[in-house]
C-alpha cells in the first residue's frame, strides 16, 4: 500500500524562485560568455570600479568563497582586465584594480546584464513588473533579508570495532 502525498496548502515559492533564478543565471551566463566573461568576472569588475576594494571585500559583495575569488581574479588578470595592486590606504592590503580594457569590458557587460534583466521583466505587463519588483525588494530587505542559521549536521558516534 502506498501512502498519499500530502496536499499542498501554499504555492511552492521555493520552486518558483529557484527555477526563475536558475533560468535567469543560465541566460546571463550565455549572454556574458559572448564577450568572454562570467557573471563573477562581471561582478568583480563592476564593484572594483566603484571604489578601491580588496579581494576579500569583493568576495563578500559577490558572495564568493576565497578559492572562487582567487580563480576569478586570476582569470581577469590573465585576460588583462584587472590586476592586484597595493592599497593606497593600507600597505598590507592588495586591491583589485581594473585596467582600461577591463573598464570597457565592465561597461559592455553591464549593458548585457541590464538587457537580460529587461528582457525578463518585459515578459510581464508593466503594472505586474512594478508589483513584482516592489514585492521582491520588500522580501529581500525584510523577511528574507538574512538566511537562517543552519545547525551543523549531527554526526553519528563512531562504532567500536572489536
Amino acid at each position: 500500500m502506498t501512502a498519499m502525498a500530502p496536499s499542498r496548502t501554499e504555492p511552492d515559492l521555493s520552486y518558483l524562485l529557484d527555477h526563475t533564478s536558475h533560468v535567469l543565471r543560465t541566460r546571463m551566463a550565455a549572454a556574458l560568455a559572448e564577450i568572454g566573461l562570467t557573471a563573477r568576472m562581471h561582478c568583480v569588475l563592476v564593484h572594483a570600479l566603484e571604489e578601491e576594494r580588496t579581494q576579500i571585500q569583493l568576495a563578500e559583495i559577490g558572495d564568493m568563497d576565497k578559492t572562487t575569488m582567487v580563480v576569478t581574479v586570476d582569470a581577469l588578470e590573465k585576460a588583462g582586465l584587472a590586476e592586484r595592486r597595493p592599497s593606497s590606504t593600507d600597505r598590507r592590503a592588495r586591491i583589485i584594480a581594473v585596467t582600461d580594457e577591463g573598464a570597457e569590458a565592465a561597461r559592455r557587460s553591464q549593458e548585457i546584464v541590464d538587457g537580460v534583466h529587461r528582457e525578463a521583466l518585459e515578459a510581464l505587463p508593466e503594472e505586474e513588473r512594478k508589483v513584482l519588483l516592489r514585492a521582491m525588494e520588500r522580501l529581500v530587505s525584510g523577511h528574507l533579508a538574512v538566511p537562517a542559521d543552519n545547525p551543523p549536521a549531527a554526526r553519528r558516534a563512531r562504532q567500536r570495532t572489536n
